[in-house]
């Protein structure tokens, strides 16, 4: 029988519903109990999935409980965390892992003290494109990688999302909600980042919320909706780095990374699989044929009608399987720490308008090889089932 560790969940909202269902198909998690401040969306969830509902101090409790995922609103998640490491429990955290320098330097510090593990979200550079990414910056296909552009930006959130005012509030913004994905992704292929400079805006201090649920609202912007930043990695690569919620359409690739030999154009890192193209030193383009590799797999209906990949919990299985065979896991408190430093720094020098050094660093996560993800999943990709 395989070895398992007793998983628990704190925050019952929507994202609660992708792990419930994600979680059972990879290796060393038993999803246990769930928890929220409000017992009845707390209720709801353990009836949906075939799981215990406790009061958060229940859970906490709880002596079958070794990991607790933190799936509470940003702004809650270094209090949650603490008291989970204060319980002597592990903890793994949605991103963004902490909205301040000194809360994630203090809960590393008491994870350490306690023996305890810190794990967080984004897991998807785990998926097969970002690895296969990974294979050919390694193997040296492009040649050193000198330069580059990231990029993500759309229209903003209050069009589509039933409750979008704490995007626009201090710990929001598209840099804290949508950049650990792209900067985790950017840390995994380049290596750690030494400095950052930014220019930062409010385009437009009001937006007025066009979702159902709130249509009409005005909602007043407390951070900042468009950035433009430089970052310089320790390997030397400098990347133009473009985060927005003011942007009606562009033309932009996802991510494009220019090596000695050639280019490199990446797929989104919000998602775990997608095609990746590149290009000789003469130009010549190239779409290159899907990875077989277990975390690209389309899997899910997405609501463009397409079929994507979705493995989200790949990061937690692999910290519990780090947990058990006492191996260090990929989605780590150096890598979380890390990327939350360098998207502070980003929105530090915009508003001090100054370049700002790293004050942390980190080591690149192991590649995640398709044996590796072949050894997680329980199940093969055609046995999910999402709706």
């Amino acid at each position: 029988m395989l070895e398992k560790l007793g998983i628990g969940i704190i925050g019952c909202g929507n994202i609660s519903e992708t792990y419930l269902t994600l979680g059972p198909l990879f290796r060393g998690l038993n999803l246990k109990a769930v928890a929220d401040i409000n017992m009845d969306a707390a209720h709801a969830r353990a009836a949906e999935f075939g799981v215990q509902a406790y009061t958060v101090e229940e859970l906490l409790a709880a002596d079958d409980i070794d990991i607790v995922v933190n799936l509470t609103i940003p702004a809650a998640h270094y209090d949650i965390s603490r008291r989970i490491l204060e319980a002597g429990k592990h903890v793994y955290s949605e991103k963004p892992f902490v909205l301040s320098l000194k809360e994630g330097q203090t809960l590393l510090e008491l994870a350490e003290q306690k023996g305890l593990r810190i794990g967080s979200a984004p897991d998807t550079f785990l998926g097969g494109s970002h690895q296969q990414c990974r294979s050919l910056i390694d193997s040296g296909a492009i040649g050193k990688v000198g330069s580059g552009t990231c990029h993500v930006m759309s229209r903003g959130m209050e069009h589509w999302h039933p409750n979008p005012a704490f995007f626009f509030k201090d710990g929001g913004g598209p840099i804290l909600d949508l950049g650990p994905y792209y900067l985790t992704n950017l840390v995994q292929l380049l290596g750690p980042v030494k400095a950052v400079s930014a220019l930062t805006s409010i385009p437009s201090p009001k937006r007025t919320v066009t979702s159902e649920q709130r249509y009409g609202e005005t909602l007043s912007v407390e951070t900042e909706t468009t950035v433009h930043a430089l970052l310089e990695f320790h390997s030397g690569a400098v990347i133009t780095f473009g985060a927005s919620w003011d942007v009606k359409d562009h033309s932009h690739n996802h991510m494009e990374l220019y090596g000695e030999t050639g280019t490199l154009y990446g797929p989104d890192p919000n998602f775990f699989g997608s095609e990746v193209r590149v290009t000789d030193e003469n130009g010549t383009s190239v779409d290159l044929p899907a990875w077989q590799h277990p975390l690209g797999e389309p899997n899910q209906q997405h609501d463009s009608m397409a079929t994507m990949a979705n493995y989200r919990a790949a990061g937690l299985s692999d910290m519990a399987m780090g947990v058990l065979e006492d191996r260090p896991h990929r989605c780590n408190q150096a890598l979380a720490l890390h990327v939350a430093d360098i998207m502070f720094s980003i929105l530090t020098s915009g508003r001090e308008r100054r370049f700002v050094e790293l004050a942390t660093s980190c080591n690149r996560p192991d590649a995640f090889l398709k044996e590796d993800a072949e050894q997680m999943l329980l199940s093969s990709s055609q046995d999910l089932v999402a709706e």
